[in-house]
């Protein structure tokens, strides 16, 4: 979850130094059970109700004449990526300004000075159909709601799970994606390959204490999951939760041997890994 070159180039200096412990298979494998069930929606700007129903107009939109899903392909299947520009904030120009955290890959991601993923490309129809230049402001992710909320951006679109606490500072528009969150491990990990539930997951994780370091990525709701939140419903574990900006680098720590597993959503875990083990 970094510029798109970074990860690459990450993930080679990592197998430099994780070779030995990766000839035998893949260095990272996610548990495919869906651990939540969330929904994501883009965050707009209280003060703008009228720019509300305009997107949510739009997410029906592309949801009824199957654009939405032309995008999906794109980035979890193999459909051909558009890339997207920003131009430069101006306030004398009629703009779109989107909040987002470039470095959520297949959400949104970088690639030079273009923005890549799921979200980039909807902001991109979603301009052009407000007849607006659209403006990517990227940033830290815990400051992408507080930035709406702080009328500096017209919306958030950052894979955002909707929650009451994010609804502080935002309004959301109508779901686009069903998200969950899933579990990273080594390779050769074998602890949950007998789960077939996220009971099995849940309970296994209860079973551990402080000597288990789980990484996540700062402000999302893995970092929740994982150290639990009595808003979001989540009671947590009794492991150690290590906090990262990007969940890239929270798997290569996991690799490294300085933490043992990795909790973030399906989309970016499927990239991360597959983009790690196609190094192996």
């Amino acid at each position: 979850m970094k510029k798109i070159m970074a990860i690459l180039l990450c993930v080679a200096m990592l197998f430099t130094l994780a070779a030995c412990n990766t000839s035998n298979g893949p260095a990272t494998k996610v548990i495919n059970i869906n651990l939540t069930e969330e929904d994501y929606a883009f965050g707009v700007d209280k003060a703008q109700p009228e720019l509300l129903t305009k997107v949510n107009d739009f997410v029906k939109k592309i949801k009824d004449d199957g654009t939405l899903e032309t995008i999906f392909d794109k980035y979890f299947g193999d459909g051909e990526k558009t890339p997207v520009e920003s131009a430069k904030l101006d306030p004398t120009k009629d703009q779109l300004v989107v909040a987002t955290n470039a470095a959520f890959a297949p959400f949104e991601y970088t690639e030079g000075d273009k923005f890549l993923g799921v979200d980039m490309e909807i902001a991109k129809l979603l301009a052009d159909e407000l007849k607006m230049e659209l403006v990517i402001q990227h940033m830290d992710f815990d400051a992408v709601c507080l930035s709406v909320g702080q009328h500096k951006c017209d919306i958030a679109m950052a894979g955002l799970t909707v929650n009451k606490e994010r609804e502080e500072h935002v309004t959301f528009s109508e779901p686009y994606y069903e998200a969950s969150q899933m579990l990273i491990v080594k390779g050769n990990d074998t602890t949950f390959d007998e789960c077939k539930t996220a009971a099995d997951v849940e309970t296994l994780l209860n079973g551990m204490d402080k000597s288990t370091k789980i990484g996540v990525q700062d402000g999302t709701t893995g970092q929740l999951y994982s150290a639990g939140d009595a808003d979001w419903g989540f009671p947590g574990f009794p492991v150690d939760t290590v906090g990262y900006k990007n969940g890239t680098l929270a798997v290569q720590d996991m690799i490294n041997g300085n933490i043992n597993y990795v909790i973030i959503d399906a989309g970016p875990a499927a990239f991360i890994t597959e983009s790690i083990n196609a190094m192996a």
